[in-house]
């Protein structure tokens, strides 16, 4: 473990970073009874402090603690480069050569500040003398790193204090490194539940009291609370909601059907699956190590995805072709539903295409694709909308698993619930039509299409699905909470609501998948 000062979430011991001294209510004197005043007779620590650092200023930590460097590194990115932060995260671990301790650390560390980030700035607002837009970039981002670690994580404040300070010196300079000192100084005098409760103290609005102790924007907390009465749930639900936005994912596994197995996994801590088979939920650490990752038969995919690939894949046709069938994957970058669709279609003797608009995520389908024989897949690249035009009625199942505003994932993109605006799902709403209606008119009669979003919003589902099958006659909607309790290992998802279905964080552990299953009539 690196000399990081720290106690993370699972991990009683401590150790104190940055020579940090004892704390103590030895009023002005020091560990060992030594008086705190230099040879001028000023005070380095006055009055009691919450086990601050007791070293002056030329003996504090100078260097940056390589697990909180990784934190700060990810943060810059995601602000300055518009980066995302489960892409640049392992690169930084590995770049910084942590070991698994130090990259639990960063990996909390990270994700942490960034769902925080709303919070954290309200608290932040109270402990400095400007707006926060006008401190430099890099110096917010730091005194988000201290907040989380002050306040929501098990880190000694001497230590958080001392090595945050140490991160600032080393990486952004001295002079900054004193205002996040006094800042987080600042932060230091409430616990987290009492900021709640100062910020909180004269808010009625349910809306703001949710956003800011959930650390949600406000229009996403209407958003979800508008999603989950119009998908069957009770709008109370909304706080448990939140709240599962907020815990950390376990990462899952499957196993390509016929291709892949789990045994690896399982030997190191990992644990079946209880919602759909060929499924597990990882231990953690590198599972890049793991041989049938390596050869892409065991992939990292949330279950929900998972659960709603093998419904398109089980639902019956109304009419069995005289050959193998041929399935489409019309928005398949960057390939994960891909690589199981087309492992299930060479089980079952069908073929997939994989379109992807982008050449380079059409690259990432194409290694997606790689660990299942090629006479099963190919791959376009193309636009998605001009499929139904070049390949009419040519396909048996279509997916179409569109872009949006990926609401229902905000508890594995922690940035992107900052990123997003009510402006963007007005803007994706045209394209999601013109998706799905050339996935209609390249489905065969008697075929399905499987319109997914990782989106709960009403505009990106059902009224989607309806304004498309408003003007035709020929489709009809398939039950699709029925289809995914029969791919189910529980059978009884629950997940049904008027034809449609919703998957949710906080019933079913899962991303907030939306499948709608339209058959075009024969």
């Amino acid at each position: 473990m690196s000399e990081s000062g720290r106690r993370g979430p699972n991990n009683s011991g401590s150790r104190d970073g940055g020579g940090a001294g004892n704390r103590g209510s030895q009023g002005n004197r020091g560990a060992g009874g030594q008086s705190r005043r230099n040879a001028q007779g000023r005070e380095r620590n006055r009055g009691p402090q919450k086990g601050f650092s007791n070293n002056a200023p030329s003996q504090r930590t100078r260097r940056a603690d390589p697990a909180r460097l990784v934190a700060f590194e990810v943060l810059r990115a995601v602000a300055a480069e518009d980066a995302y932060a489960n892409l640049v995260l392992p690169a930084r671990i590995r770049e910084h050569r942590l070991d698994r301790r130090d990259a639990g650390f960063a990996t909390e560390l990270s994700y942490g500040a960034l769902r925080g980030q709303g919070t954290y700035d309200a608290i932040l607002a109270r402990c400095v003398d400007r707006p926060l837009e006008q401190l430099d970039p890099a110096v917010l981002d730091a005194l988000r790193i201290g907040s989380h670690q002050l306040l929501s994580m098990r880190v000694p404040a001497h230590a958080a204090l001392d090595q945050t300070v140490g991160l600032a010196r080393a990486v952004i300079g001295a002079g900054p490194s004193a205002l996040i000192n006094a800042v987080l100084r600042k932060v230091t005098a409430h616990s987290m539940d009492e900021w709640l409760g100062i910020l909180l103290e004269q808010e009625t609005d349910e809306t703001k009291i949710a956003a800011l102790r959930h650390a949600h924007p406000e229009w996403i907390v209407r958003a979800l609370r508008q999603s989950l009465v119009n998908h069957g749930r009770p709008k109370t639900d909304i706080d448990d909601l939140l709240e599962a936005d907020n815990a950390a994912p376990v990462v899952n596994l499957v196993a390509l059907p016929g291709l892949g197995d789990l045994e690896e996994a399982f030997e190191n801590g990992a644990t079946a699956g209880e919602l759909v088979e060929g499924s597990a939920l990882s231990a953690g650490g590198d599972l890049g190590r793991f041989e049938s990752v390596r050869r892409g038969t065991t992939r990292v995919q949330d279950v929900g995805s998972q659960l709603v690939a093998r419904a398109l894949a089980s639902v019956e046709l109304g009419e069995s072709p005289a050959h193998g069938e041929r399935w489409l994957d019309l928005c398949a970058g960057p390939g994960g539903k891909a690589a199981l669709l087309a492992a299930l279609a060479h089980r079952d003797g069908a073929t997939l295409l994989a379109n992807e608009p982008a050449p380079h995520r059409a690259k990432l389908v194409q290694q997606a694709l790689s660990a299942v024989p090629d006479e099963s897949w190919t791959v376009r690249t193309g636009d998605g909308r001009d499929v139904g035009t070049e390949q009419p009625e040519a396909f048996d199942r279509v997916l179409v698993d569109v872009p949006c505003s990926g609401l229902g994932a905000l508890r594995r993109r922690p940035e992107s619930r900052w990123r997003r605006s009510p402006k963007d799902i007005g803007d994706l709403g045209p394209l999601q039509r013109e998706l799905l209606k050339s996935a209609i008119d390249s489905v065969k009669p008697g075929g399905v299409v499987a319109y997914v979003t990782c989106s709960p919003h009403p505009a990106e589902t059902t009224a989607v699905v309806s304004d498309v099958l408003s003007k035709r006659e020929d489709l009809e909607l398939i039950d699709a909470g029925k289809a995914l309790d029969d791919v189910s290992l529980t059978g009884n998802l629950g997940a049904g609501h008027e034809l449609t279905a919703q998957l949710w964080p906080h019933v079913h552990q899962t991303d907030a998948m939306f499948l709608a299953i339209i058959r075009k009539k024969a």
